[in-house]
């Protein structure tokens, strides 16, 4: 791993045993992009890969050279105005009017480590041999302004990790209109784009699409990350597959407005570039003030898809997560929300925590209702004190009764929302985001907090230390169920409005910061209406998040396959909730909701006392297997087998193998019952070729068949998945028949 800088081509070389990227600073001045690929040796100048020629009628910086054109050179964090008429990373806003700026370089530094963004989330490393990061400042001198570009390498991850930072030198302001984390040109446009989009109960589904000349964008206006499109994309070559070819991924670590985006030119270069969006944002930088945007990660892989996502599992479980629970297995919970919704009272909420406790749960979870007067979603929202209708005691004394059952207690919250009919907001209704003499939108009967106001923070964290110091409180749900409209800050300036829908975002990591640093024992979980901010900006302070509000099985295969592009199976809150399923009215099998579930932070979403007794010993058997395997689950490497998106999408498989290849978990589902089907092998991966594996199913209570089988020939020869119905099957289950079934295969090295 290392950075080098050549003096003499003024280039620098980033580089690990996986991936190269290479700048140079043209001619200009400016930064310009060589490589960004597979590692390649070292070598005094790659000045070769500067492609320049004359292309009529483009705009030209020197005299009398028609070749140098910012138009069609690759480049590092371009503007526009000043030659280049692509889309730009940035845009400055002067007291003159003007947009046109010129960066051009000043200086550089290399120095071990990775330092913190402050105020914001980002990778991190615990020892400087980890990384070695790298900044290059430039400066405009008309505007008088400052520009540092930081780039971060890790040793032992194809992973680079970069943002940028505007401070004005000026007595004269500066507006930022844009500034994006990161842009990179690619010399070629033979890609296809996968995204994860969707919407509510329907979250992070792989779409994929081939780039054309223009602009293929995702992005969120809605003031969280969305559940419509996540903070990522990848561009991969048309043969990459989960295993073979070239992948570049892109992630932004942010939970708010994003846009990220691959603009094709009419010369076949593609432009990637991620950010803050700029609708909406406008930032006002007096003298001696900076901005700093938030952190991208480029990951390269050039063994498939696979490898990708596990680059950025690891890095962001260990290196962007943080605390006591980053590498602890999570505990199993129960949470009380579609067992009892807002009807509930103490005795109902022991009764389902001491069944739960004989089956060894370990966590419950009290949802929504237990504060102020809060029976339905119209009311309440802002008033963090216990309902002593619901709960005598309080939340003290409910904690205290979950605890001497042997149980650790959690509780939800949404401390960025309030309900009108709320103490909070007839005490401080200037605290409501809302434009002036405008109507304001409510969702879920609720409104957003003005949390670009530190005195709103300070508040709100008052009211939440407060429970959770009185309370023996081990877990916080923390919801967010609307997105942002009609956003104006009450009581500011014109000026302060552009700057509210970040300060916004700023103000949440804030308020987390100081509960997690106040509480550094508790379990944090962040949610938002499911899936709606599950994003890395919320990794750094929640090291797992409610995967969706969407607990079917059959559809929790294709949201947690989708998520799992990027975020680890440790950030995936995952339960086995009701049948019929409370969104979409499906009965499946108690053992496929685990077997699903398993492979995520296990948990239970109902009322165990409505189970049969057979179900409840089951319940018991899937809480001893989770226990047993959950380090596993939770901290091994994952690989995507078999897509949902793929095909007629009635299979899918997975698998999980430890880092030292002795154990693997391997899920196999299939959703609809197929009549007298051919043959079918599923191939594995990551396992050790030389090694020999006990391959034992587990079916429902018992685990049983259990073969051997080499590594090789699992990997290459593959299991058989044969449906062993072939339409005859007589109303008599014979262990796989039937619609939304499900396999679990048991890999255990020999000797062990």
């Amino acid at each position: 791993m290392g950075i080098i800088y050549h003096s003499k081509s003024g280039e620098f070389h980033l580089f690990n045993d996986e991936v190269s990227y290479i700048i140079i600073i043209l001619e200009n001045g400016q930064l310009g992009q060589l490589y960004y690929g597979e590692r390649v040796a070292d070598r005094e100048s790659f000045g070769h890969l500067l492609e320049l020629q004359a292309r009529p009628m483009a705009p030209c910086t020197f005299a009398g050279d028609l070749a140098f054109s910012m138009e069609h050179i690759k480049q590092e964090y371009p503007s526009y105005g000043h030659g280049d008429m692509r889309n730009p990373a940035y845009e400055i806003l002067q007291k003159n009017g003007s947009r046109v700026s010129e960066f051009v370089y000043r200086g550089y530094r290399i120095y071990p480590g990775k330092p913190v963004l402050e105020g914001l989330p980002a990778t991190y490393t615990e020892d400087n041999c980890e990384a070695d990061t790298l900044e290059i400042v430039l400066q405009d001198e008309v505007m008088d302004t400052e520009l540092v570009l930081s780039y971060t390498i890790f040793k032992n991850y194809a992973a680079i990790a970069r943002n940028a930072r505007f401070t004005c030198q000026s007595r004269n302001e500066i507006i930022l209109e844009e500034a994006m984390s990161a842009s990179v040109d690619l010399p070629d446009r033979d890609f296809e784009m996968i995204e994860l989009t969707g919407a509510w109960a329907r979250e992070r589904a792989v779409k994929t699409r081939r780039l054309e000349h223009g602009v293929q964008s995702i992005y969120s206006m809605r003031g969280c990350s969305s559940n419509n499109y996540n903070p990522f994309i990848a561009l991969k070559r048309p043969n990459t597959d989960e295993n073979n070819g070239e992948v570049y991924g892109f992630s932004l670590v942010y939970s708010g407005n994003f846009l990220a985006q691959a603009e094709v030119d009419t010369y076949d270069v593609t432009r990637v570039m991620m950010g803050i969006h700029p609708r909406g944002f406008s930032w006002t930088l007096k003298e001696g003030e900076s901005f700093q945007t938030p952190e991208a990660v480029f990951v390269y892989s050039s063994k498939g898809l696979n490898k990708m996502s596990q680059v950025y599992h690891e890095l962001y479980r260990t290196r962007l997560a943080r605390g006591k629970w980053r590498d602890e297995v999570r505990p199993i919970l129960i949470n009380n929300w579609e067992a009892t919704y807002f009807n509930f009272n103490e005795d109902k909420i022991l009764t389902i925590a001491e069944k739960a406790k004989t089956l060894g749960i370990e966590l419950f979870v009290l949802d929504d209702g237990w504060f102020g007067k809060r029976d339905d979603d119209t009311s309440s929202l802002g008033d963090w004190y216990p309902d002593l209708d619901k709960l005598p005691d309080g939340i003290s004394g409910i904690a205290e009764k979950i605890n001497k059952l042997g149980m650790k207690f959690g509780l939800w919250f949404e401390p960025e929302m309030v309900n009108k009919d709320s103490d909070l907001y007839r005490r401080y209704p200037q605290w409501l985001l809302e434009t002036p003499d405008r109507q304001s939108s409510h969702g879920r009967n609720q409104f957003v907090l003005d949390f670009s106001k530190s005195e709103v923070v300070d508040h709100i964290y008052g009211m939440m230390e407060k429970i959770l110091s009185e309370a023996a409180v081990s877990y916080v749900k923390w919801d967010m169920n609307r997105c942002m409209t009609e956003v104006y800050s009450t009581g500011m300036d014109a000026e302060y409005q552009g700057k509210v829908m970040h300060r916004y975002i700023l103000g949440v990591y804030d308020l987390y910061d100081r509960l997690t640093k106040r509480f550094p024992e508790v379990l944090f979980e962040s949610c938002a209406s499911g899936g709606a901010r599950f994003d890395p900006g919320m990794m750094y302070y929640a090291p797992q998040c409610w995967t969706s509000d969407d607990t079917d099985a059959v559809e929790r295969l294709k949201i947690q396959y989708g998520t799992s592009m990027v975020y680890p199976l440790s950030s995936m809150g995952a339960h086995v909730s009701a049948v019929p399923n409370h969104q979409l009215l499906r009965s499946t099998p108690l053992n496929t909701r685990a077997n699903v579930a398993y492979f995520g932070t296990f948990g239970y979403e109902l009322d165990l006392n409505t189970l049969t007794g057979e179900e409840q010993k089951e319940v018991a058997e899937q809480v001893a297997f989770m226990k047993e395997y959950r380090k596993l689950i939770q901290q091994g490497t994952f690989y995507r087998l078999v897509s949902p998106f793929e095909d007629n999408g009635n299979v899918t498989a997975w698998m999980v193998v430890s880092d030292d290849k002795k154990e693997a978990l391997v899920g196999y589902y299939r959703t609809l019952q197929e009549v007298n089907t051919g043959y079918r092998r599923l191939k594995l991966r990551g396992l050790d070729e030389c090694l020999s594996y006990q391959v034992t199913i587990k079916k429902e209570i018992t685990v049983k068949d259990t073969v051997t089988h080499g590594g090789d020939e699992l990997m290459h020869v593959g299991l058989f998945v044969s449906d062993a119905s072939s339409g005859e099957n007589h109303e008599k289950y014979n262990g796989s028949n039937g619609d939304y079934q499900s396999r679990l295969y048991i890999l255990k090295a020999e000797n062990m």
